[in-house]
Parts: structure tokens; sequence; C-alpha cells
């Protein structure tokens, strides 16, 4: 996965930056039946580091699930996207923020964000007008 190399970063003087990058989702993440993944979750991230080494981590994440519709079990397809919202600091998290040492894995705050953002069902166009 991404990581942001923080200690280089600063270093280097650069305190504000963006990512873009594609990955694919751990399969157990989505609970719904009959319902998949239908290609890569597209991140775009912005971060930026301030003075007590704190890290925010803000943008947005995109996907596709396909499969059955929730309902009617008739095929369905929907594009869902979320907001990513994390601050990291040094050295532990405390449960609202994530905890890193020189460099930030996104790994959790990513997983975290697709959680929130999955819909609790998926519905074909038909279902999803009768809501």
């Amino acid at each position: 996965m991404t990581v942001i190399d923080v200690r280089s970063l600063v270093a280097k003087k650069i305190y504000r930056g963006e990512l873009a990058f594609e990955y694919v989702p751990e399969e157990g993440l989505n609970d719904i039946p009959y319902v998949k993944f239908s290609g890569p979750v597209s991140v775009k991230l912005h971060y930026e580091i301030f003075e007590d080494d704190s890290v925010e981590v803000k943008g947005s994440i995109a996907f596709t699930l396909t499969g059955a519709c929730s309902r009617c079990l008739e095929p369905a397809e929907e594009r869902f996207t979320g907001e990513v919202d994390g601050l990291f600091v040094t050295p532990e998290g405390d449960g609202e923020t994530y905890g890193y040492q020189n460099v930030i894995c996104l790994d959790e705050l990513l997983r975290d964000a697709l959680l929130f953002a999955l819909p609790p069902r998926l519905l074909c166009e038909r279902c999803a007008i009768d809501e």
C-alpha cells in the first residue's frame, strides 16, 4: 500500500502534497450478500505536515459494487464515493487519531474510509426508484 515518508519530506522542507492511486480492497470488507467490488478503489488524497509533526490526510475514495440487488436479486451495479479524513500523530494514536513513526502507512485509514462508505445494501435501478 502507499506510504507517506514524513521524515524524508520534512528534511526536504515539503509540507504539503497530493497523492492519487488505485488499490484492490480486501474481499472480506464487503458483507453484502452476492455483491463484490468491481475493480479497484480510486483514491485522491491531500496531506499536510504541521509543526508538531502531526499530519492531516484528507481526500476521497470511489469504488463500484456489482452483484445481485438486495431486494429483487436482479443484476445491479452502482458507483459509490466516500470521504477520507485522518490525523496522524507521533508516536501512537488514541482511537480518534492514527499513530506513526517516521513513515505513515495509509492502510488503516483507507480501510476505515471504505467501511464508512459501503452502503448497507445494493439496489438495482428499479428498486432504488421505489425507495
